[in-house]
């Protein structure tokens, strides 16, 4: 267990609701990709902390990050009032919905801000170039709300094993300027993406009703072995 106060490196925005927060770290801070860390900011004058998975890498050094939609609570506010230089208490590592190259194929079934552990496993299988054949599912209401996109799209071009897909579920996508899938990922798509899904470990990161509901996808309708199945909940604040 790892715990030491620190400074914000840099806030960037990563689309209009969503920011990631990096904090600066004098050391190299062990912890494995997928897994989340406690941050604690002064809110009128007490600590309050919170739980926020990695969205970066172990493989990136010299900072850690969480990367957060932005909401009207209390907490959130006040992330959203963070600026560089602004102290926060850390305290890491914690978690066990992992990734460090155990599995030869491997699914990520992602919804909106539940991308983001998935980045760090997924940014450090290229870094370390691990051989896993790698399929990503990322549902976003509309184009715009995809996180992370350039990112994805940097880590595929140098990974001939990692492939996303990209699905939009709003009612009003315009299809002759989205090219990509629509709707909310079932067992229709995990099929017609990755026909060998059979062979794959599924992770599964989202909104609680998502993951509860592909969870059950993959037991009931799909029979994929429970053992197959790794589920993480998003429940923001």
């Amino acid at each position: 267990m790892i715990i030491f106060e620190t400074e914000v490196l840099d806030v960037i925005q990563r689309n209009p609701g969503v920011k990631s927060f990096r904090f600066k770290t004098e050391m190299d801070v062990d912890f494995k990709p997928g897994q989340f860390f406690l941050v604690g900011i002064e809110i009128e004058g007490e600590e309050r902390t919170k739980h926020f998975s990695f969205s970066n890498s172990p493989t990136e050094k010299g900072y850690v990050e969480f990367t957060k939609r932005i909401t009207g609570s209390e907490f959130s506010r006040a992330l959203d009032n963070l600026k560089v230089g602004d102290r926060a208490k850390l305290k890491m590592p914690y978690g066990s919905f992992t990734f460090e190259g155990e599995y030869k194929k491997i699914a990520f079934l992602s919804g909106g801000i539940g991308i983001t552990p998935i980045r760090s496993m997924c940014k450090f299988a290229v870094d370390v170039k691990l051989p896993t054949d790698i399929v990503l599912l990322y549902g976003s209401n509309k184009e715009e709300d995809i996180i992370f996109r350039q990112d994805l799209a940097g880590m595929e071009s140098v990974n001939k094993n990692m492939r996303v897909v990209y699905t939009l579920t709003s009612a009003d996508i315009d299809e002759e300027a989205w090219q990509g899938r629509t709707g909310y990922i079932d067992e229709k798509m995990i099929e017609g993406e990755m026909p060998d899904f059979r062979e794959r470990v599924f992770y599964v990161c989202g909104p609680p009703g998502m993951v509860e509901g592909l969870a059950a996808v993959l037991k009931n309708k799909l029979s994929v072995a429970e053992d197959s199945i790794k589920v993480e909940n998003f429940t923001g604040y």
